[in-house]
């Protein structure tokens, strides 16, 4: 983001001033349409420390204008915030009238606090003065701000507030979750606030500022700022923020030397809006938990969120790049008409003043002010029907781009497979192998692995019902043990555990199971947690038995990772086999670990990766993850449609590829390659690899592929597709063509997928639970996220339904969507050429249309069938053939000029039929306009002018394939009948209250009535033929007068390329390829 400064020129201001009262406030619309140009009228360029207004220019290339304010500090106040060093971060001083003031200069821009910085000489976002805290800074916070410390640091960064500013009333008419979202953000509560002096204040949450001191009460609150927590264990519902209805278990913060990040320490990190449901273990405080503030106002992840809808990246779509020079070019053609006009008018010796208002009344009619509103209107419709579906809305512009998707995103657990999983078996394993497959934990022998099922977990108990991540729950209820949680007296657990702080106890069933031989396992109590992370791919707890006679670490997560952290020694050697073996089942596999620890050691302060080292390897667990029904059907339907699937999970590839197969992603027909590239390091080289297998294992050779009548699909894990974006980026465009399956993938790798598709010009849609899509979700062109919260604005959708069959539902509404704003876009516009058409030929005679005839043509005709126009559902069938968004096609502005041409013809043709007639009397050349009302001439052509805007309206709808036909929007329908009926009246028997509030001239002459109904009836005929011909495509033959242009888009001439018959192989199987030029050939496996 570039800014420049500007200063206020004294002169300048005044000439603006006075040149704005002569143009009678011309120059301050135009300042207001051109922000830009009014700063450089009124300022010139200057200094950013001397800068009175900030041009920004923001990583779209778009331009704003914001003002530079200034407070002053109190003298001697920036001492309070730490030392000398960090002081000169704060403190600016500006010569100001000779005297050297400690001035807070800053500027707001989309909602964030921009402060200025001396020793940067920049102005920089206000949270880069806590960006550096460590885990140490956060805890020496945990005695609280002093009173004065306090206030200069809300001087500094401002009210804890996410202020949505009110909208115009035009926005809030066609934005109905604009008021939805200003009560969504605005949170202002009571919060308990820790002073170094030892007294805690009830202070309203405006107050609140980063390193404030927090306690949580026991029975939560909503959360009105980010926060680390520091002491105690908090269950929270994040379901706002991510869409994920379970409930999280937040845990303290370790006082580490490593730089604090809410994103990288989410099992630590507390954010703005969520819902804190219990706090526990607070100690000395008294309350449920200590939380130190990290973040207030938009520079919260709520705010953030809030911001993104506020000010969204800019929809790059061809509709609305188009709408705006289709506007352009009517408002060229306004200046044309104007000019003609100004001529017409000379002949008739009007005065200057009603010439240039009668010449200005062409704007409004060329460039209707309603366009916008009516263009929208499909929109509206399909909003209300998604809504009435279980789908919400955040973002409606986002409707019309999901009617252009081309490649859709879909998360596999809780996505496409079921929430819940089976525990299918587990399986023991050691130096000397793996035992066989115990089916029900509850049949193992006690010991490590059965404590490490039982133990290593973050559920909790919510009013005496187990509460946590799916898996977790189905896993420890296979064990049977049950959880016990400390109450009011939880010094009398900690005691019989040896004196440690207890989190949780899990004790075993009271009566062992009859055919166990060895003793019953004895209570474990979990003394320390490091939850589940995904970055990570692993969680860990310490557990200490009774009397606190022995401590053990124990650790779950993929097996993978497992397997590398444990002693190698100890790693079963059939380990990759039969993880391969149960992946291919589309197992959910998970790996155990455990490590005696030392009972000396202070397990409340004991670092992450001192546990997570130099394990000892248990076992497997294994889990079945049954594919939804609707999965199945929902993608054949999507593949019918020519529209890309594409997986993305952070599950086993193999797991994740018999999926793939199970859900119809790859066919029975068609083979899986591998991709498998490894990291550059400093004794190789980045390597790729690609090879496919077959379900013997044996290599499948080149010939096959590329001889065979099959296709192939690519699946590659989220390490190798990091690997080939760093060093192989003339593959990765190829593998993104190809791959359907991508696994292992972190969360920022998920959404790094998505912005790479999106550079091949793919419109992406993607699918997700919302826990670990979040990035993903937000950066695809349509995120759908699949949860129960109406309110989650984690994606621009949110589906109750928790299965993916919303998609085609959503598809299909943005089809029907984008083609009646395609629709309408016409009707408004030939509306507009039409009442210009009349209007000029008006002028010419000497006359106009009556004040009233414009109203009834406004509001009568236009306005109602504008909107009843766009309420036509979707087609039940997604078609293969996507909708246009471009406005500027030889189809849309060829049948755009046969209809202006036809309409022009139809006019002018009634305006010559009745100068043509025997009865016919000229006009009063002497006088011009109302004076001239009723004559024969506004008659007919108003007459003829009405059945045009009516019969234009069913010339532009479009039904088939992306939408209902007309006769099922049955309300327009009976509209078109009714309008149709009076227009007929009006133009055949008009009585005499119509022909007096008309002002229209009562012609005697009843065949010549029937004439212009009949040319009205032939301009229809000749107008819906012509369109039907351009459906068909009759002007594709005019194509052959300029050349074949190749397509735009990437991925299609991608395609083309790869299919080409003379194209070199492309992958090249059982080939090393290496990061340099150089390309090996290795032996395969």
């Amino acid at each position: 983001m570039d800014a420049q400064g500007y200063k206020w020129v004294r002169w300048r201001v005044w000439l603006c001033r006075i040149v704005a009262l002569l143009s009678f406030g011309f120059l301050l619309i135009v300042f207001r349409w051109f922000p830009r140009l009014a700063l450089l009228a009124r300022c010139c360029p200057c200094p950013l420390a001397l800068a009175d207004f900030v041009l920004i220019r923001d990583t779209f290339g778009q331009q704003h204008m914001v003002e530079v304010l200034t407070e002053e500090m109190e003298e001697g106040s920036l001492e309070l915030l730490g030392d000398s060093e960090e002081n000169g971060e704060w403190r600016d001083t500006v010569q100001l009238y000779k005297e050297k003031k400690t001035l807070l200069r800053y500027y707001l821009f989309e909602g964030l606090r921009y402060i200025w910085l001396d020793t940067r000489s920049s102005f920089c976002r206000v949270s880069v003065l806590n960006d550096d805290w460590t885990g140490k800074d956060l805890h020496g916070f945990k005695k609280g701000l002093s009173q004065s410390e306090q206030i200069v640091r809300k001087q500094v960064y401002g009210p804890n507030l996410i202020d949505v500013p009110v909208k115009s009333y035009y926005t809030l008419l066609t934005e109905e979750q604009s008021t939805t979202l200003h009560s969504m953000a605005r949170l202002v509560t009571k919060v308990t606030v820790l002073r170094s002096s030892g007294v805690q204040e009830n202070v309203s949450s405006e107050e609140l500022v980063p390193g404030d001191c927090i306690c949580l009460p026991k029975d939560g609150l909503l959360l009105p700022c980010d926060a680390a927590l520091l002491i105690g264990e908090c269950l929270v519902n994040e379901g706002m923020l991510t869409g994920e209805s379970v409930p999280v278990l937040k845990t303290p913060l370790p006082a580490s030397d490593r730089r604090y990040i809410s994103e990288a320490e989410r099992k630590h990190a507390l954010f703005c809006g969520t819902q804190v449901i219990r706090a526990k273990g607070g100690g000395p405080t008294g309350a449920g938990g200590v939380a130190i503030v990290t973040g207030t106002g938009f520079y919260t992840a709520k705010g953030s969120l809030v911001s993104s809808i506020l000010y969204p990246q800019p929809t790059n779509f061809r509709f609305y790049q188009d709408a705006t020079k289709f506007l352009i070019t009517l408002g060229i053609l306004a200046l044309f008409g104007t000019i003609y006009s100004l001529v017409v008018f000379s002949w008739f010796d009007m005065n200057w003043i009603e010439m240039v208002i009668r010449a200005l009344d062409l704007v409004t009619i060329v460039v209707p002010p309603a366009l916008p509103a009516a263009i929208t209107t499909g929109t509206i419709y399909a909003q209300h029907r998604l809504k009435k579906h279980g789908i919400f809305c955040i973002s409606p512009p986002r409707i019309n781009i999901s009617g252009k998707v081309s490649l859709f995103c879909f998360d596999k657990t809780g996505t496409l497979t079921e929430e819940g999983l089976d525990v299918w078996g587990v399986m023991e394993g050691g130096p000397a192998g793996f035992t066989e497959v115990v089916s029900d934990p509850r049949l193992l022998s006690p010991g490590s692995l059965l404590s490490g099922l039982a133990c290593c977990h973050t559920v909790t108990l919510l009013q005496g019902q187990p509460v946590g991540d799916p898996l977790e729950m189905k896993m420890v209820n296979s064990t049977g043990w049950s959880l016990q949680e400390p109450g009011e007296d939880g010094g009398v657990l900690d005691a019989e555990f040896g004196g440690h702080r207890v989190l949780a106890v899990m004790r075993p069933p009271a009566m062992p199971l009859p055919f166990h031989e060895t003793p019953a396992s004895e209570p474990v109590a979990i003394v320390q947690r490091f939850p589940f992370c995904s970055a990570l791919q692993r969680m860990s707890v310490v557990t200490v038995a009774c009397g606190g006679c022995s401590v053990v670490a124990f650790m779950k997560g993929s097996p993978e990772m497992v397997a590398s952290l444990c002693r190698q020694d100890t790693v079963p050697p059939q380990f990759s086999s039969k993880l391969h073996s149960f992946s291919s089942e589309g197992l959910r596999v998970l790996a155990l670990a455990y490590k005696p620890m030392d009972k000396c050691a202070n397990l409340s302060t004991i670092e992450r990766g001192e546990v997570e080292q130099d394990m000892f390897f248990l076992g497997l667990l294994m889990m079945k993850n049954l594919v939804k029904p609707e999965s199945s059907k929902v993608i054949k339907m999507l593949k019918t449609a020519m529209l890309r699937t594409v997986m993305v999970t952070g599950d086993n590839i193999l797991t994740a590829v018999n999926v793939a197969k199970s859900c119809g992603m790859v066919r029975s027909d068609e083979v899986v390659m591998f991709v498998e590239a490894t990291a550059h390091t400093t004794q190789a080289t980045a390597t790729l690899r690609f090879y496919m297998e077959d379900g013997e294992g044996s290599v499948v050779t080149t010939r096959d592929v590329y001889q065979g009548d099959f296709g192939y699909h690519l699946a590659i894990s989220g390490t190798s597709f990091a690997v080939v974006c760093d060093h192989f980026p003339e593959h990765l465009s190829k593998v993104l063509m190809r791959a359907t399956v991508f696994a292992r993938m972190a969360p920022d790798q998920k959404t790094r997928l998505v912005k790479e598709l999106q550079k091949l010009n793919y419109r992406v849609g993607m699918c997700g639970d919302g826990a670990n899509d979040c990035g993903a979700l937000r950066a695809a062109d349509v995120g759908v996220s699949l949860s129960e919260a109406e309110a989650s604005i984690a994606s621009p959708f949110t589906s109750k339904t928790e299965n993916i069959s919303c998609v085609p539902l959503l598809i299909r509404e943005g089809r029907c969507s984008l083609v009646t704003s395609f629709s309408l876009f016409r009707y408004m516009a030939l509306y507009s050429i039409i009442q210009f058409t009349s209007v000029l030929l008006l002028y010419t005679m000497g006359t106009n249309l009556a004040d009233m005839q414009f109203l009834f043509i406004d509001l009568i005709l236009v306005t109602q069938l504008a909107i009843v126009m766009g309420r036509g559902g979707p087609s039940k069938e997604l078609s293969p053939r996507r909708p246009p968004a471009n406005l500027l096609t030889l189809p849309v502005l060829g049948s755009l000029f046969i209809h202006i041409c036809m309409v022009i013809l139809g006019q002018l043709a009634a305006l010559f039929l009745t100068v043509s007639q025997d009865w016919y009397s000229p006009l009063n050349s002497t006088v011009f306009g109302a004076a001239n009302l009723p004559n024969m001439e506004n008659t007919a052509v108003f007459s003829l002018s009405g059945f045009q805007y009516i019969f234009v309206a069913v010339v532009v709808t479009k039904g088939y394939p992306h939408k209902n036909p007309l006769y099922r929007n049955v309300i327009f329908l009976c509209l078109l009948l009714i309008l149709f009926a009076a227009m007929t009246y009006l133009a055949l028997y008009p009585g005499s209250l119509f022909i007096k509030v008309l002002q229209l001239y009562d012609i005697l002459d009843f065949n010549f009535k029937m004439l212009i109904v009949a040319v009205a009836a032939l301009n229809f005929l000749i107008c819906f033929v012509v369109e039907m011909l351009i459906d068909v495509g009759i002007l594709n033959c005019l194509r052959w007068l300029c050349p074949r242009r190749s397509t735009k888009k990437q991925y299609k001439r991608l395609h083309s390329l790869l299919c080409h018959p003379h194209a070199p192989s492309w992958p090249p199987l059982n080939q090393t390829l290496y990061a340099s030029v150089h390309t090996a050939t290795v032996t395969v496996r």
